[in-house]
């Protein structure tokens, strides 16, 4: 009977003793990114990590904000039971419109009453390489494919000259004169002009106002591009707007107005490509920097 009570003696004294370790689980809490170096508007996949004990209160991340960052997707937490607690986890995807050395600051989880913080990640961000004085070029040569219709060349043009000759007789019998004719194929309005009855007539629609926010953003990049193409003869239609950026840095705008503009075309471009949704506010603020910037570079010389 003696030895019976003793074993009980010990078991319960083992099993105290396993509670209590298990309750005394340390809590760890990591970051961790899966790229440190990024161009601008490239994702960089954020990983959030919580081991806790059992049984107490936790805090997750406060994730609202992180300065000189965007967020483009927000995972859900996603938990794991283990024999010391919890593991919690959490996926999201960042990225920056800014260029430079950015740091990821410590992020907290408060555990019942105390705080356990992450470690800082710095991240670089850079502009594509690209060189402004090199011409346009196309992404594949072309390659030259053999034409089976090679043998009608004769007929078609016979056609053509027979057409070209009807045409010539037609002009010379037109009774308008050829200043008639200029004034005909002269734009009626100045490039400023067009841009501005452009905008205005973008901003009447309303369509980020409908939930048409890529078509607002498409029109609106296609309004600066024609104005820059004809005010200052920059090929802009056959350029991105990384490219047209890296042009404006050669101009003489101010820096707050240059890191404005640029800061509209990056998100023109990531709305156009990556599904990025502005907020209600962004969408006048963007207008109205693409106008100024229009305004300020029709008083630039090229």
């Amino acid at each position: 009977m003696t030895k019976y009570r003793l074993h009980i003696l010990w078991m319960t004294f083992f099993l105290s003793g396993f509670q209590f370790a298990y309750s005394q689980a340390p809590v760890s809490v990591s970051d961790s990114v899966d790229r440190r170096s990024i161009l601008i508007g490239e994702p960089i996949q954020l990983t959030l990590r919580a081991d806790v004990p059992t049984g107490t209160n936790a805090t997750w991340f406060l994730t609202d904000s992180l300065a000189h960052f965007e967020f483009i997707e927000k995972g859900k937490i996603d938990s794991e039971i283990t024999v010391e607690g919890k593991i919690f986890r959490q996926h999201l995807v960042i990225t920056s419109f800014d260029s430079g050395r950015w740091e990821i600051p410590p992020l907290a989880v408060a555990i019942d009453t105390k705080k356990f913080y992450t470690d800082s990640i710095t991240i670089n961000v850079d502009f594509s390489k690209f060189d402004p004085r090199q011409d346009y070029h196309d992404i594949k040569d072309i390659i030259e494919v053999e034409n089976p219709f090679v043998r009608f060349i004769s007929w078609v043009l016979s056609a053509i000259t027979f057409i070209s000759l009807l045409l010539f007789v037609y002009f010379l019998t037109r009774r308008k004169s050829i200043r008639e004719e200029v004034q005909m194929l002269t734009p009626r309005f100045s490039p400023l002009e067009e841009a501005l009855k452009a905008l205005d007539a973008l901003q009447r629609k309303r369509l980020a106002e409908n939930g048409e926010v890529k078509t607002f953003y498409m029109e609106l990049n296609e309004i600066i591009r024609v104005f820059v193409l004809r005010k200052m003869q920059i090929a802009s239609m056959e350029r991105t707007n990384e490219e047209l950026i890296l042009q404006f840095r050669g101009l003489n705008l101010s820096k707050e107005q240059f890191s404005r503009l640029a800061q509209a075309l990056r998100i023109i471009d990531f709305v156009k490509f990556a599904k990025y949704l502005p907020g209600p506010n962004e969408h006048q603020e963007n207008f109205e920097i693409i106008k100024s910037s229009i305004e300020v570079l029709n008083t630039l010389e090229k």
